[in-house]
């Protein structure tokens, strides 16, 4: 294994979608029982971080009545916890480098469904942007916390 200081970052998107009532999408792991997280994914070949950011939301939602609100300022990282980064993209990334995005959904809940090629959540519900961060895997609370402060005035 690789130290983790010579391993790069994947180049990744994530969505803070929100609806009529103010509150964000959250979808429960398929691959994790008690991990909930925003839609998020890696960037393929030549997307742009938009494109990916699309992508990604209607792959694992099925989503696409939505509203670009604001894209993040900077990228956001987060190191994957030694414990699961061989299993993570066999080991070849120490973790992600995402552009986030704040998104409105303009649909209806009847409109999201799991049910996707590679499906990634086994169940969803949306929150109150306080609740995120106690609803999150421990290594990625930093990122959500910055996350929040950024997007909440625009929602």
């Amino acid at each position: 294994m690789k130290p983790i200081k010579d391993l790069p970052y994947r180049k990744g998107v994530g969505i803070m979608l929100f609806n009529k009532e103010k509150k964000i999408f959250v979808g429960k792991r398929i691959d994790n029982q008690s991990a909930w997280q925003m839609p998020q994914g890696g960037v393929d070949g030549n997307e742009n971080v938009l494109e990916t950011a699309k992508r990604e939301l209607q792959e694992e939602t099925g989503i696409t009545s939505i509203q670009i609100i604001k894209q993040s300022k900077k990228q956001y990282t987060y190191d994957l916890p030694e414990s699961i980064r061989e299993r993570i993209w066999k080991g070849k990334f120490k973790g992600q480098e995402q552009t986030w995005f704040l998104v409105k959904f303009l649909g209806e809940d009847k409109e999201i469904n799991l049910q996707q090629k590679y499906p990634e959540f086994k169940d969803w519900k949306w929150v109150l942007i306080e609740e995120l961060e106690n609803l999150i895997v421990p290594f990625k609370k930093d990122l959500y916390q910055e996350i929040t402060k950024e997007f909440k005035p625009f929602i």
